[in-house]
C-alpha cells in the first residue's frame, strides 16, 4: 500500500524494519534553528535521518526571494537520495509542530514527482503517546538515486501580482489571523497581507491532539473558503512557503486536488515596497 498524505503511528511501527521505508525527522524552530538537530540527537524515531529546513529543504536567500526559497530540485533530490530515498521508497516525515515542517518535505517530494510520501499524523508526540520509543542510534542508509520529475505546482510573484488585479484565482494565507491582519508581526519587516488573500490558519487543520481533522470537516471548510472557486485555481501562501504546504496537505486529505504554492509568500512579496499591501497597521 502507498501512503501519500498521512500515516498513523501504528502503521509506521509495523514498518520500522521495512527496507522500503525511510523516516525523516524534520523538527525545526524558527526562533532557534539548531533546536531540531539537538532534539534529533537527544532522541528520534528508530531509523530516522534528520533534514534541516534551512539547509536541506530551502535554497539560499538573496534578499528578494523570501525567507525559505525553494531548494534546487537536483540538489534536493541528491540529498534525499543520499539518505536512501529512491522512486520506490515510502517516505514518512515527522516533526513536533503538528506537521508544519513535515508538510514542507511532503510537498517538496511530491513536487519532485515522488508520491510515496506521508506525514506522521500527530508527529513525535503522538508516537510517544502511543507507546513508541526513541533512539539515539544514527542510521546508515544505503545511498541511492532519486531522479526528479518536476511538477508545475509553483506560482511566481508576477502571477500573484497579476491576480491581484484580475481575481481569477483564490489566494489563501496560512498565517495566524493576527499576522494576517497586520498585527504582532515579528518575522518579516512589513506587516499585512497580499490584497485579496483569504486567511486559513494552518493550525485550524488540526484537532486537539495535533492530528489532522477528519477529511469531511476539512473538505467542508475549504470549500466554504474557496466559495465556488475550483481547487485548481487556489494558490496557497503563508510567511515563507512552509505552513502553506500544511494547507495543501489538508486539501489533499479532503480530496481537493490541484492547488499550487506561492513559494516566496509574504516574505518575498513584502521585499518590494512597490507591491500593494492590505491589512497594514499604522
Amino acid at each position: 500500500m502507498i501512503y501519500s498524505t498521512v500515516v498513523d503511528s501504528a502503521v509506521l511501527a509495523e514498518h520500522l524494519d521495512d527496507p522500503g521505508w525511510r523516516v525523516l525527522d524534520c523538527r525545526h524552530q524558527l526562533s532557534d534553528t539548531d533546536a531540531g538537530a539537538r532534539a534529533y540527537a537527544a532522541g528520534h524515531l528508530p531509523g530516522a535521518s534528520f533534514v534541516h529546513l534551512d539547509r536541506d529543504l530551502s535554497g539560499p536567500m538573496n534578499g528578494s526571494n523570501g525567507r525559505h526559497p525553494l531548494p534546487d530540485p537536483q540538489l534536493l533530490a541528491g540529498r534525499l537520495g543520499a539518505l536512501g530515498v529512491s522512486r520506490e521508497t515510502q517516505v514518512v516525515a515527522y516533526d513536533d509542530s503538528g506537521g508544519m515542517i513535515a508538510g514542507r518535505l511532503w510537498w517538496l517530494l511530491r513536487w519532485l514527482g515522488h508520491d510515496r510520501v506521508a506525514v506522521l499524523d500527530g508527529g513525535v508526540d503522538r508516537w510517544l503517546a502511543q507507546g513508541g520509543l526513541l533512539s539515539t542510534d544514527l542510521p546508515e542508509p544505503a545511498p541511492t538515486l532519486l531522479e526528479p520529475t518536476l511538477r508545475d505546482w509553483v506560482v511566481s510573484t508576477q502571477e500573484v501580482l497579476a491576480d491581484v488585479h484580475d481575481g481569477q484565482s483564490c489566494l489563501v494565507d496560512a498565517r495566524s489571523p493576527d499576522r494576517f491582519r497586520g498585527e504582532n508581526e515579528t518575522l518579516d519587516p512589513v506587516a499585512g497581507h497580499i490584497p485579496g488573500a483569504r486567511n486559513r490558519f494552518f493550525r485550524d487543520n488540526l484537532d486537539a491532539e495535533g492530528c489532522l481533522r477528519p477529511a469531511a470537516e476539512l473538505r467542508r471548510e475549504f470549500l466554504a473558503l474557496l466559495a465556488g472557486i475550483a481547487p485548481q485555481q487556489a494558490v496557497m501562501s503563508c510567511g515563507s512557503g512552509v505552513t502553506a504546504c500544511h494547507n495543501l496537505l489538508a486539501m489533499e486529505v479532503a480530496g481537493l486536488h490541484g492547488a499550487r504554492l506561492y513559494a516566496g509568500s509574504w516574505s518575498e512579496w513584502c521585499s518590494d515596497p512597490s507591491r500593494p499591501v492590505a491589512g497594514r497597521t499604522p
